[in-house]
């Protein structure tokens, strides 16, 4: 079949090394397609979730927070779960904060409708002062004190900065996976691929599969499939490249399983019984 035949699957992920590392199978042509063919776009998480409200994507990775708003368009894959396993984003400041000093400081935060600024949200109980700042420039911005003329006391950091905000003299306020963790007993899900239903069921089957073909080859192939990740580890070395994959693309990747689809359904009601989610979820995932 030729390519100009084939149905067109437009993917969005994250610039950040797990996320390359899941879809280097599809990225780089190492597993058969058939009638498919597969487009990237690498743009970070909360434009991500913006973009699924619209329906522009047909798979997209997306934080669980903003899964919650995109119900009707998309249903969720079973694979390509991102999960803090004890571990997940964490506040970090130039000195430590209390969680109860937390309530009442400015912390920039990567997006409204990540997970972290849920499960912050959660963390300390209310709503809290903030400032929207693009994941990769939080650091710069506690450290400045500042952003965009607006004060900054603390930052709410994903992605690879989890690694590496010691090196920057930066302090620890709150472990936001461990935290959950002893709330709830479970991960804490951050993010996931969805698929937009109007492609129909057996589209959206046979899209989840080649998905998790290629998080299994990636694992399978964790030498090659890194070397692709690092092009997007910035400021990781590749035993910290490695180590932040390992976080992120594991076996809750392959599949969420049972514990990792009640940690999603207690996190969607968590969300909606603090009202920052406006309607209670119930999660729906491909057969």
């Amino acid at each position: 079949m030729s390519t100009a035949a084939k149905t067109l699957i437009r993917v969005g992920h994250s610039p950040d090394p797990d996320d390359a590392f899941m879809f280097h199978a599809l990225a780089n042509d190492k597993i058969d397609t058939g009638p498919y063919t597969f487009t990237h776009e690498l743009v970070d998480i909360e434009t991500l979730n913006q973009r699924a409200l619209k329906g522009e994507l047909e798979l997209s990775a997306v934080s669980i927070h903003g899964y919650a708003y995109l119900t009707d368009k998309y249903a969720l894959c079973p694979c390509g779960a991102s999960m803090g396993d004890r571990y997940g984003p964490m506040v970090i400041a130039t000195k430590k904060y209390s969680i109860d000093e937390l309530r009442n400081v400015t912390i920039a935060v990567p997006g409204t409708r990540t997970t972290a600024y849920l499960a912050l949200r959660l963390c300390l109980g209310n709503d809290f002062s903030h400032v929207v700042v693009p994941f990769d420039r939080i650091f710069e911005a506690v450290e400045a004190g500042e952003w965009e003329g607006k004060k900054v006391d603390a930052g709410l950091i994903i992605h690879e900065g989890q690694l590496t905000y010691g090196e920057r003299k930066l302090e620890l306020c709150v472990d936001l996976g461990e935290w959950w963790f002893q709330e709830t007993g479970l991960p804490l899900p951050l993010g996931g691929n969805v698929i937009r239903k109007d492609l129909g069921p057996a589209a959206m089957k046979e899209v989840n599969r080649l998905l998790r073909e290629s998080i299994v080859y990636g694992l399978e192939h964790r030498k090659d499939a890194l070397e692709h990740a690092l092009q997007y580890g910035r400021d990781l070395n590749r035993a910290q490249a490695d180590k932040f994959v390992g976080m992120y693309v594991n076996d809750w990747t392959v599949d969420w399983g049972p514990k990792g689809r009640e940690a999603v359904r207690t996190l969607l009601r968590r969300g909606y019984e603090a009202g920052v989610i406006p309607h209670l979820v119930e999660p729906e995932f491909i057969d």
